[in-house]
């Protein structure tokens, strides 16, 4: 594969006021990344429990407005708490917001707590890939049926490693899938991946590898030899230290342009 290496920050909507968020989107763009992400949860995921936290897909809408380079989007969108129809027009105004730089990332859903405190049936993880499964189709038929339409084709972005279902769904929706874990998992779960498309028909190199990193750069061309080129790096609030981030934006560039892939 040789697609260009792209870095994303996830930028998790926890423990900071708005305004702090705010900055680091700018402190992002600026440091050259390619992708922002936040999170789709009503509560942090950790520190404090009860801590400060600001809902995703308003939060999007501004970056939308903020921004004008990076791509946005959510890493990744509970599919559970927004009707599927709903979720793909709130998807095509932050499109056109953007100017057609939206990622539409989902996931099946786990946090139950934000089903609890929110009123959504939390159900179990085969019921809630049951839901999944059937939000996919309405998403994007509901994308050919809105006036105007998407500016784009939105990239979808397929979250978890599930190799029955997810995987599964990824191989027949997604422009991007997301997993994490070490470079025997990323290999591992590539492979299933490529399985699904050649049982569906679909070329594999069509769907951008991407995986969440929490460290610098040290094994990054093993992961990209086993097929990962979007590198997500996870920073919490208050303080969004981009210090990691930076390291692979700096690798990023080096290593594009010593291969020819920027």
């Amino acid at each position: 594969m040789t697609k260009p290496v792209r870095v994303a920050v996830q930028l998790q909507p926890q423990h900071a006021d708005y305004a702090q968020i705010r900055d680091t989107v700018a402190r992002a763009e600026e440091a050259g990344v390619d992708i922002i992400y936040n999170w789709d949860h009503f509560f942090p995921l950790y520190g404090d429990p009860d801590g400060k936290h600001f809902e995703c897909w308003t939060m999007l809408g501004a970056w939308a407005e903020q921004t004008s380079r990076v791509e946005i989007g959510a890493l990744v969108t509970c599919n559970s708490y927004r009707n599927p129809d709903l979720l793909a027009d709130m998807a095509r105004t932050v499109d056109h917001m953007s100017g057609g730089r939206l990622i539409l990332g989902i996931g099946a859903g786990w946090f139950e707590r934000d089903y609890t405190e929110y009123g959504y049936e939390f159900g179990t993880p085969g019921t809630r890939l049951d839901a999944l499964e059937a939000a996919l189709p309405r998403i994007v038929r509901r994308w050919e049926r809105l006036n105007p339409p998407p500016t784009r084709q939105i990239p979808i972005l397929i979250g978890g490693g599930g190799e029955r279902r997810t995987l599964r769904y990824a191989a027949q929706y997604a422009h991007i899938w997301h997993g994490f874990g070490d470079v025997e998992t990323a290999r591992h779960k590539c492979a299933v991946l490529d399985r699904w498309c050649q049982e569906i028909g679909r070329d594999p190199n069509e769907i951008e590898r991407s995986i969440g990193v929490d460290g610098p750069p040290t094994q990054a061309e093993e992961f990209v030899a086993v097929g990962i080129t979007q590198f997500t790096v996870g920073v919490s609030g208050p303080d969004y230290d981009l210090t990691t981030l930076r390291q692979w934006i700096a690798w990023r560039d080096e290593f594009n342009a010593k291969t020819g892939r920027g």
